[in-house]
């Protein structure tokens, strides 16, 4: 059966909408700062203004140019492993929230995981060529990580997601989601703290994929969905997106999707370094609650 003709296997949009999260504001202040040695305050002001703003429209049309100054910083210092991993974080980020044509979508999933993987390798030999090792040889490197490792692994995780997603009608793709489940549990046992509990929101969001029968562990997934939503205090609305749209789907519980759904349109958007974010949620929630009555 191939992968894109059954409707529970199809990860693009989940994906897409999961990565948005991967827009922090660390990620924005240090491509800013990059840029300009001395505008560190530039930067972290910059960052704030985007991830503090409603306006989808206007981030969406100005993220390509940092993506351009950053190819051309990445020129001058091919072995910046900082460089190179605020590339793959603001990659990342932009194609699995702005992206949908899919050609587009491959390449620069493609362009954030040769990024991320090129970060991960400078900074720790052990972690080079990961999509290659064997899986054994892979579990021992990634049992290895440890704390300094903590931003090159999650960035690895989430870029190698995204890079899954946009090749999701072959099954080859499918099968390396156990190597990014693997990096994210990783990043949990180091700091479920990190990135607002991401690591979380992307267990959550693997484990809640495929139905039982191909795999799925909807159980864990709902666990994950919870936790990330103590450790960001509900702040974060994201998260009830998508475990209406993933978990409750999946399981065909309309009412606990439709009450996700409600909360997150109920809810301030308004919060530090999450309006962006938030606003995005809100636009989905209120398209997955419109379908809501067709779909169940």
């Amino acid at each position: 059966m191939p992968l894109a003709s059954y409707k529970k296997l199809s990860l693009a949009k989940p994906l897409q909408h999961l990565l948005l999260v991967t827009i922090c504001a660390s990620t924005l202040a240090s491509c800013v700062t990059v840029a300009s040695r001395a505008g560190s305050k530039v930067g972290e002001n910059l960052s704030k203004a985007i991830l503090n703003s409603n306006d989808l429209e206007t981030i969406r049309a100005g993220t390509p140019a940092y993506l351009i100054l950053l190819d051309s910083l990445i020129q001058a210092e091919p072995e910046s492993s900082q460089l190179l991993i605020s590339a793959a974080q603001i990659t990342n980020a932009y194609a699995g929230a702005f992206v949908e044509e899919p050609t587009r979508a491959k390449i620069l999933a493609s362009k954030s995981l040769d990024f991320a993987e090129r970060a991960a390798c400078i900074h720790k030999t052990e972690l080079c060529a990961l999509n290659k090792t064997p899986f054994d040889q892979f579990k021992l490197s990634i049992s290895h990580a440890s704390k300094k490792d903590l931003s090159f692994l999650y960035t690895l995780g989430s870029s190698w997601a995204s890079w899954i997603q946009s090749h999701s009608d072959d099954w080859n793709a499918i099968a390396q989601i156990a190597r990014v489940q693997l990096i994210m549990e990783k990043v949990v046992e180091i700091d479920e703290l990190h990135d607002d509990g991401g690591a979380h929101l992307y267990l959550g969001t693997l484990s809640s994929l495929l139905p039982p029968a191909l795999g799925g562990k909807p159980d864990v997934g709902k666990k994950h969905f919870e936790r990330a939503i103590e450790i960001s205090k509900g702040k974060n609305l994201l998260v009830k997106t998508m475990y209406a749209e993933l978990y409750a789907r999946l399981i065909f519980d309309q009412e606990l999707h439709d009450q996700l759904l409600k909360d997150v349109l109920n809810s301030d958007p308004v919060a530090p370094n999450l309006t962006l974010i938030n606003t995005f949620a809100q636009k989905k929630a209120k398209s997955l609650l419109t379908e809501s009555p067709e779909y169940f």
